[in-house]
This record gives structure tokens, C-alpha cells and sequence, in this order.
């Protein structure tokens, strides 16, 4: 874009940060054209993986106020209005919304702990959520990157915050090498696995070892 064709705000911090200028109309037809699409892209892997259900169900709290308001707002086309939202105010109280609802973000199963040297821990996920996590961060990617996306974006999105994540090792095993099977060998091998693993267990009453995974962080 033009220098013209953007705006200069300032956020909590006092910096600088250059947004897109868009008309209201335009914000609100493209962050709807946004959710719609990344919607069908998750319903289409959890179709794949035979979570249909949450297919359809997911993310519908993106349609309700609280969300969808901030996401015309923030609306800049290449990454997350809540993104752009904690950017500004230092937080985003529509992804606090959304990840209270939400079961597949692993943010939703994160608790305090005095046996943590943070004081927070991650809680295991049910299996059938974090199929649909792998089918979020999927979708995500193929949303905001378009015709650019290759299925091995979802782990490369995900390395670069790994370190950060508070998530439990055996959610995080599985997690890891879904997403490596999806960069090396395709999304279908991927969703091979996730069905192989949803047959043997959709709750939370498994461990890596179980499942034949190792906690080894893969790269």
C-alpha cells in the first residue's frame, strides 16, 4: 500500500503504529469475509477427521458482539484483529471472550498452580479439541495467507511462539507431530494420524506414551 493509504495511531506505549485505511463498510465486509472462510476451512479438516459437530459449531462466539465488533474495528486484512487490538491497548478483551468459550485454544485449559514456577500450568486437552486446534491453526494460516499458504505454514506459525505456550506435554506431543506430519508429508497424512488417535481415544485419558509419541520437542 501507498504511504496515503495508511493511517498513524498511537497505543498505550506511546508508539507508532501505521493501519490500513479502510471505510467502515470496507472492514466490515472483509473481517466477515475473513471469519466466514477460516469457519469453512476448519469445518472442512474436522470433516476429514470425522468431527463434525465441532465443525459446524466452531467459533461461533466470532458472530456475537463482543467479537465481531472489535474485528470490524481492528480489521487490517493480515493477521488477527485481536492481534491488532493488543497492539493498541496492550490486551484484547474480545480474544478473552473468545478463548473462555472456545475449548480447541489451549489458552481455555491453562489454571493456577503452586507447583508451577510461573504459577500458572496447562491442563490436558481432550483429544477431539486439539484435533480441532490443528484444524484452527490450518484454517488460520490458509485465511491470511490466501494463495501464498503451503501446509507447512501451520508449524512454522507455530514455532514462533513455542517457547511461550504454556500447554501440557502430552497435548503439546500430539500437537507437535500432527503439525510436523502436515509440513512433511501433506495435510491428508496428517489427518491420517488425527483419525488413528481419535479411535483410540477422544477424552483426556491418554499420555504421550500411550499414544506412542515421545515429549522430545520436535523440530
Amino acid at each position: 500500500m501507498k504511504k496515503d493509504e495508511y493511517m498513524i495511531k498511537h497505543n498505550i506505549y506511546g508508539d507508532e503504529l501505521r493501519l490500513p485505511k479502510r471505510s467502515l463498510l470496507q472492514r466490515f465486509k472483509g473481517h466477515l469475509s475473513t471469519i466466514t472462510k477460516h469457519k469453512i476451512y476448519v469445518a472442512s479438516g474436522c470433516f476429514k477427521i470425522g468431527l463434525y459437530r465441532q465443525g459446524i459449531l466452531h467459533d461461533l462466539s466470532k458472530y456475537s458482539p463482543s467479537e465481531f465488533i472489535t474485528g470490524v474495528v481492528n480489521y487490517v486484512g493480515d493477521r488477527s484483529p485481536n492481534a491488532v487490538e493488543r497492539e493498541l491497548y496492550g490486551m484484547s478483551k474480545a480474544w478473552l471472550h473468545h478463548k473462555g468459550r472456545n475449548k480447541h485454544h489451549f489458552e481455555y485449559w491453562t489454571d493456577f498452580s503452586s507447583k508451577s514456577p510461573t504459577g500458572v500450568i496447562g491442563c490436558k486437552m481432550p483429544l477431539r479439541y486439539v484435533a480441532e486446534m490443528v484444524c484452527d491453526r490450518r484454517a488460520a494460516c490458509m485465511a491470511y495467507n490466501g494463495p501464498k499458504y503451503s501446509s507447512r505454514d501451520p508449524w512454522d506459525y507455530y514455532v514462533r511462539t513455542r517457547d511461550r505456550v504454556i500447554m501440557h506435554p502430552d497435548t503439546r506431543a500430539v500437537l507437535e507431530k500432527a503439525l510436523v506430519i502436515m509440513r512433511d508429508q501433506g495435510e491428508d497424512a496428517s489427518f491420517a494420524f488425527i483419525r488413528d488417535l481419535l479411535k483410540k481415544e477422544k477424552g483426556s485419558d491418554y499420555t504421550a506414551e500411550s499414544l506412542g509419541l515421545s515429549h522430545t520437542p520436535l523440530n
